[in-house]
């Protein structure tokens, strides 16, 4: 599988102030990467050095085996990007924006921007100015898709979004992703990594913690547990090994585990249970301990 980004020690500081540090990372073609953290992390910070948009203060990157400083504009027509905040000229109409962008590929994408703007309720008429924040939002969708790009990078996509058109949304990524597309989705909406990624980077203050198959982490014997102990009798497994996210309110105790079940149903097998429950966590439940 070739490597659609390869990202090795890339740093970008602003004087004092951090951005990314020794960032290395790899995304394969045709995967669904997640990149979450944090606001404040680094995220934005290293989607705008690969677009070329600022210069790294160190280390290299290529895009489809290009270096991101000396083929940004080559680069750049094979990608759509749509940036957590979007800024346009509010007295444009949205089909005139969209035809302005248009313009810079070699391609006739009236089609795909009809298409778009109907699936997302989206109307081309209405002055960029009447919009809403979703709204603004749809047309930085169908901006970063009416070229059919082959690499899709998006940054904390879904703000603004009603539940509803995140659906719809989602589906437009799959279908994308069906057909060849790479996607590197950056989010703090852990949730949105669960449901769309194959792999996920954890980046905290600037570097990369680490990388996991999602799968395979929510899978990787990881449970949460549920327990209520009679008589007011109290728990002593805050200490064992593999237990994380320790909440104990009022005799109802919740924490997750890592490790082997038995072991841990065996050592609640001293206690006196008033009730107990074990479920899958969430990706965020999981990976909280990386935030704090």
């Amino acid at each position: 599988m070739n490597n659609i980004i390869e990202i090795k020690d890339l740093t970008k500081s602003y004087g004092k102030n951090r951005g990314v540090e020794s960032v290395t990372l790899n995304i394969e073609e045709g995967e669904i990467f997640g990149f979450i953290g944090p606001n404040g992390a680094g995220k934005s910070t290293l989607i705008r050095t690969l677009l070329g948009l600022q210069k790294p203060t160190s280390g290299t990157a290529t895009i489809f085996g290009h270096d991101i400083s000396e083929f940004s504009k080559l680069i750049a027509s094979d990608v759509g990007y749509l940036p957590s905040e979007v800024f346009y000229y509010d007295g444009m109409k949205v089909k005139d924006l969209l035809k302005y962008s248009a313009s810079f590929y070699n391609q006739d994408c009236s089609g795909r921007i009809t298409e778009l703007a109907t699936r997302l309720d989206l109307d081309l008429n209405r002055k960029i100015q009447d919009l809403s924040y979703g709204n603004r939002k749809k047309v930085g969708i169908v901006q970063a898709l009416l070229h059919s790009p082959k690499l899709l990078i998006l940054d904390e996509p879904t703000g603004g979004l009603d539940p509803l058109m995140q659906q719809t949304f989602f589906e437009i990524l799959k279908e994308e992703n069906d057909r060849g597309v790479t996607i590197f989705l950056s989010s703090h909406i852990l949730s949105e990594v669960q449901r769309m990624c194959e792999r996920v980077a954890i980046i905290k203050e600037g570097n990369i913690i680490q990388v996991n198959n999602v799968k395979e982490t929510s899978d990787d014997n990881y449970k949460k547990c549920h327990i209520e102990v009679a008589n007011g009798e109290q728990l002593t497994i805050s200490e064992l090994a593999g237990v994380t996210n320790f909440k104990n309110e009022e005799g109802k105790v919740s924490f997750i585990y890592k490790g082997d079940i038995n072991e841990i149903i065996k050592h609640l097998s001293t206690y006196n249970l008033k009730d107990l429950s074990i479920e899958e966590p969430s990706l965020e439940e999981i990976f909280i301990h990386f935030y704090q």
